[in-house]
């Protein structure tokens, strides 16, 4: 790869930060310094990388003098206000939010669909990583649509509370506890419908704050804030970074987002039309060769992709391959990848990679 760079991680202290820490290390990156920057709050807590116990410092506008390639997960807000400091003091920005994917001078890349356009991280300065659900998609889709052409996409989603972040971790965690303890002391008849915020606020003071309701044996189709169309934040982020990825704004997606009750790893249903007939067996081979992408996919036996086999690895997997059979053009598709890792630190790392060569 050449030389060594000097990385910085903003954000380095969240759930997908320290996995950018991780990633870096398991892939070796060509890393002459490291330096790890979040709020205030955070400074001088140590995290390891090498090794080495690496004190925190603070994220501001002087934290990138020097600095080769910044990995940005440290939110919208900052990524906005920090993102063009670290572009102007000369840093390549690969930003993990929301805050510059649609913004037409920053390219959204994939490394899997779309290495080349990393070629327009020149106009600010910096790379957008895609939503964690629109990246798995996309890496499978991308040798359907070369071969096909995509006409509609309908994909529905099933999201582990990590997207969140560590305090969802923390909260369905909770209330799996408080669950197994109430039902402990109070029978079989206990029911997980009153697991509610008072219920446990009574018992240990909790703030429900990650989610408007009870996570725990429920799912919310509730992924962000919900926009004048009825869609949320998250869904309308599917559609437009499919079609910016995909480079074709011409396909027609409609998403639902729902929240479940596991820790990591999303899986999604996707239901796709294409211009032509395409195979389940065409469709098979072509996926079997595809980058980044494992086909688990033996039905008679029980095997299709779990979120528990997606935990801690970069392979996006992809199984109940069939045939739409109520459109001769269709096929239908399950994708599950871990939203941490591929979905999020991994993609960055990739980026970086690109930028390395």
């Amino acid at each position: 790869m050449g030389k060594g760079f000097s990385v910085a991680v903003a954000g380095a202290t969240g759930a997908v930060g320290q996995m950018m820490i991780r990633v870096l290390e398991e892939r070796n990156f060509p890393v002459d310094e490291i330096r790890f920057l979040a709020s205030e709050r955070s400074v001088g807590k140590k995290l390891r990388f090498r090794g080495e116990e690496i004190p925190v410092q603070k994220l501001d506008h002087n934290s990138f003098n020097g600095v080769d390639i910044a990995l940005f997960s440290a939110g919208g807000s900052r990524s906005l206000e920090f993102a063009p400091s670290a572009a102007k003091a000369g840093a390549t920005v690969i930003d993990n939010s929301s805050a510059w994917r649609m913004d037409p001078d920053v390219p959204l890349v994939v490394p899997e669909v779309n290495p080349h356009a990393i070629k327009d991280a020149s106009k600010k300065g910096i790379i957008a990583n895609p939503n964690c659900s629109t990246i798995q998609m996309v890496v499978v889709l991308k040798p359907l649509y070369d071969r096909a052409r995509i006409n509609r996409i309908v994909v529905s989603t099933y999201q582990a509370v990590s997207g969140t972040g560590l305090k969802a971790i923390r909260e369905l965690e909770d209330e799996i506890i408080l669950w197994a303890d109430r039902r402990k002391s109070e029978g079989d008849n206990w029911s997980p419908k009153a697991l509610s915020g008072v219920a446990y606020g009574e018992v240990k003071g909790y703030d429900y704050s990650a989610y408007p309701h009870q996570i725990a044996f429920n799912c919310l189709p509730h992924i962000d804030v919900f926009t004048e169309n009825g869609y949320t934040k998250e869904e309308m982020k599917m559609v437009n970074e499919t079609r910016k990825i995909l480079e074709d704004p011409d396909i027609r997606v409609s998403a639902t987002c729902v929240r479940v009750p596991v820790f990591y790893g999303h899986s999604e249903a996707v239901n796709i039309e294409f211009e032509r007939q395409i195979s389940v067996d065409e469709a098979r081979g072509l996926l079997e060769k595809a980058l980044g992408v494992k086909v688990i996919d033996d039905v008679q036996n029980n095997l299709y992709p779990l979120a528990l086999d997606a935990e801690d690895q970069d392979l996006t997997l992809v199984g109940r391959i069939r045939q739409d059979i109520s459109n001769e053009n269709g096929l239908d598709l399950w994708i599950v990848a871990d939203n941490i890792r591929k979905g999020a630190a991994t993609n960055a790392v990739q980026i970086a990679e690109l930028l390395a060569k």
